[in-house]
């Protein structure tokens, strides 16, 4: 197995008109800026600069971040990208990190870095609150009292897919369903190494907690953190684990990745739900407190840079973990490489440089994916769902031991 991923497959860049990437550029993110915009009312001077933003997303060329950055956080983007992809075009360098360095552009026009009344105030938080706060949020945790009387080992499964889907958790939190519902989540659950990863997490032996360690690397806030946190929960109470570190961005990013503070939401809003949701949002609560779960928010999470590029106390990190589960798609692409892989490229091949366990629970929404058989792919590709791979319809769980 390779210590380095594998670099045969071609970059994904935006500069095709008509693809996946280039559509996030050219529309989605002058979308993102005028929500934002619309989303608080901004003075003249954060108006002008989102106005810059988005003449820039039509037309313009990568710039440095400017002056008034953060020295450090200058140095870092700079390590990252800044000095070689400056005056070139958002489209013709690499798509995650024309993506990433779009966000943290953004938090420069809103004022999150600097002095004022607009520091720290995340630009997305309107949006995530609704989404907790929500009818469908409040069905999935009232689910959660259904899952009590299931075997463990089902309990376990059901909020694994839970986490797994995220918008779609209540599909698998009611395990106990049956007909097309299951039928139809089987079939879009195009690889599945749920087994394997459960195996790394075995039950307790003689009701002795297993010494495991999971790091579990989060993507989205609000309904989709909110399953995570209750896998945790779960896990820790099963005995599978006794200790869990939550990886989550250090500031806002791709709109509704998870931030310390949207952990803080999150929790507060399971606690508040009654029934077994707030039993589990209690016992996180303890966690924290007690030191079994931490939450870490370490600055190359919001790198543009793929995980074989990850810094040393990092990689420690992540290999003193007994498994590290790395949510969503943004976290894939990191994770494997943002390449047109060839669908059938192994799994193992392109994070045999992980330096521990490592598994994958995402929905697909762009066009990296790697680790299907070639039976898979085809029925795939005969679907006649054309956007397969950005669609979100499908989901896969791999796992490299």
């Amino acid at each position: 197995m390779p210590d380095t991923p594998p670099e045969s497959a071609p970059v994904i860049l935006g500069n095709e008109p008509g693809s996946f990437p280039h559509s996030v550029l050219a529309e989605r993110h002058p979308a993102i800026v005028r929500q934002v915009r619309e989303a608080f009312p901004y003075d003249p001077e954060r108006q002008a600069a989102l106005d810059a933003l988005l003449a820039s997303c039509a037309g313009g060329t990568i710039e440095p971040l400017p002056d008034t950055a953060d020295a450090e956080d200058r140095r870092r983007w700079a390590e990252w990208g800044t000095d070689r992809y400056a005056g070139r075009s958002w489209f013709d360098v690499p798509w995650l990190w024309a993506e990433s360095h779009f966000y943290r552009r953004l938090l420069d026009a809103v004022g999150y870095f600097g002095p004022g009344p607009w520091r720290g105030v995340d630009p997305f938080r309107p949006a995530k609150l609704a989404e907790l706060r929500s009818a469908e949020t409040d069905e999935e945790l009232a689910a959660l009292d259904d899952l009590a009387g299931l075997p463990a080992e089902e309990r376990t499964r059901a909020l694994l897919h839970g986490s797994l889907w995220g918008n779609r958790a209540d599909l698998s939190f009611r395990l106990s369903g049956s007909g097309a519902r299951a039928e139809d989540r089987a079939a879009a659950l195009v690889a599945d190494d749920g087994d394997a990863l459960r195996s790394l997490l075995p039950p307790p032996a003689h009701g002795t907690p297993a010494p495991a360690t999971l790091c579990l690397v989060a993507d989205n806030a609000g309904r989709e953190l909110v399953p995570d946190l209750l896998l945790i929960a779960h896990l820790l109470a099963e005995g599978r684990v006794r200790r869990a570190v939550l990886h989550v961005k250090p500031h806002p990013y791709y709109v509704s990745d998870a931030t310390p503070a949207d952990v803080l939401d999150a929790l507060r809003r399971l606690v508040a739900a009654g029934g077994a949701a707030a039993s589990y949002g209690e016992g996180l609560w303890t966690a924290l407190t007690d030191g079994r779960v931490t939450v870490r928010a370490h600055p190359f999470s919001c790198a543009p840079l793929p995980y074989a590029d990850m810094p040393g106390d990092l990689r420690a990190e992540f290999a003193a973990a007994t498994v590290t589960v790395l949510k969503g798609d943004l976290n894939y692409r990191r994770l494997v490489g943002d390449r047109y892989w060839p669908a059938t490229t192994p799994f193992a091949d392109v994070t045999g440089y992980f330096p521990g366990p490592v598994a994958a629970l995402r929905t697909l929404k762009s066009d990296v994916v790697t680790g299907l058989t070639a039976r898979t792919e085809a029925a795939l590709e005969a679907s006649g769902e054309r956007r397969w791979r950005t669609s979100g319809t499908y989901a896969l769980i791999q796992v490299k031991g």
